[in-house]
């Protein structure tokens, strides 16, 4: 009996060793940039209004920035905010370069081509749409709507006009 445990140990650590090597990612985590017109506001946008978590923050000097390729020697001031303050949680990176970036602003998702919402998965939905409406956020269209899971939807814009799906049942 112990010779089958230990031979099933050492094919499950082979096993896994293999699996680990098959990867071509060392985090499953995506990180997700983005240009917004007004650091302060996204920042109070997401936070207060959102309900994420500021987790950190940091700086890319403008020559730096430039020999990656991000900048044209403009420095970045990035502000990491996340769903939790977890190191598994996706962070939602932002940042602003003042009147030097053009915001896109779309009235329907098939404005513009590139990321247009985000969807935020929520246990109940209900402290979401008093936050926004407290905050004098719009809900677009007749949201929150009823999906055919019995979950509900509410779709509003950030400051820039990002969508974001908020998915949860109102309780």
């Amino acid at each position: 009996m112990k010779k089958l445990l230990s031979l099933l140990l050492i094919m499950s650590l082979t096993t896994a060793v293999s699996s680990a090597e098959d990867l071509e990612f060392s985090n499953p985590l995506i990180s997700i940039g983005v240009v917004v017109s007004d650091l302060d506001a996204s920042v109070e946008f997401y936070t207060e209004v959102i309900g994420m978590k500021e987790t950190g923050g940091f700086d890319v000097p403008g020559e730096f920035a430039s020999k990656l390729g991000l900048t044209d020697n403009k420095t970045l001031n990035v502000k990491v905010l996340k769903l939790e303050d977890s190191p598994d949680a996706p962070a939602w990176k932002l940042m602003s370069f003042g009147d030097a970036a053009k915001t896109q602003r779309s009235k329907h998702i098939d404005g513009f081509t590139g990321m247009q919402y985000i969807t935020l998965n929520v246990v109940d939905l209900t402290p979401f749409v008093k936050r926004l409406k407290k905050h004098g956020v719009k809900l677009l269209g007749e949201t929150p709507v009823e999906l055919p899971s019995g979950k509900h939807l509410a779709l509003v814009q950030d400051p820039d006009g990002t969508f974001i799906e908020l998915i949860g049942p109102l309780k």
